[in-house]
């Protein structure tokens, strides 16, 4: 439990930000300055960049519950650290939520308190299809610069940041493109926003377990697999 409580809570410090910097860029958009989507997606990507940057030395930055299932796919988690992980990464959404919540005036209600949902005539089958496409990009760049032993893990943060912001900008207004089922589960949970909920979580699984089966499949190096 010892060695588990300080990674668990660089999970939690790190998920808090990327969702709470996350939903509140989208309640700013909504309620006091109009940063556009633009402005969204780089909050999202500068977030994420710092906090797997700053958690990556003591949790891995994982920061994703999605994430975390590829990784252990992967065999580069145990069942258990990823329970774990998955846990914190809910509780530091779920406190970033009532946070927004709690600073963000009624008028925000109109963004969901930055909830990701599909927007206006998408169906599941689609918003599943974009999140698990766009989990598949995010859930590869982690591999490919962070996992894998070839990669300078310099670029990890930068690379990881770059990709969400990427796909905000391609996918923001069909689905919020969370990538992210903590993400979404914190706003959720703090604003009863539970529009097609179960999206968000599908879609970003099935993403990231593809993600994963390839990275095996295709692009480890077979002898440096970790039991």
């Amino acid at each position: 439990m010892n060695g588990l409580f300080k990674p668990c809570l660089a999970e939690v410090i790190g998920t808090f930000t990327l969702t709470f910097i996350g939903a509140a860029a989208i309640c700013t958009d909504a309620v006091y300055a109009p940063i556009g989507l633009l402005g969204i997606a780089i909050a999202h990507g500068l977030a994420l960049s710092i906090a797997v940057s700053a958690t990556g030395a003591i949790s891995g930055g994982v920061i994703n519950p999605a994430i975390a299932i590829a990784l252990l796919v992967a065999r580069k988690l145990t069942p258990s650290r990823c329970v774990a992980f998955i846990v914190a990464e809910l509780v530091g959404a779920v406190i970033a939520g009532y946070a927004v919540h709690g600073i963000f005036p009624d008028a925000a209600a109109k963004a969901h308190w930055g909830t990701p949902v599909p927007g206006p005539g998408i169906s599941g089958g689609t918003a599943v299809l974009v999140e698990a496409i766009l989990t598949f990009l995010l859930a590869t760049s982690v591999f490919l610069t962070a996992v894998d032993p070839r990669a300078p893990k310099s670029i990890a943060g930068f690379g990881i940041g770059l990709t969400i912001a990427m796909d905000i900008l391609a996918c923001g207004p069909i689905t919020g493109a969370s990538m992210n089922p903590a993400r979404t589960f914190g706003p959720a949970l703090a604003c009863s926003v539970w529009d097609m909920h179960w999206v968000y979580w599908v879609g970003p699984a099935l993403g990231a377990i593809v993600a994963a089966i390839c990275y095996v499949a295709v692009f480890e190096q077979k002898d440096a697999r970790a039991a």
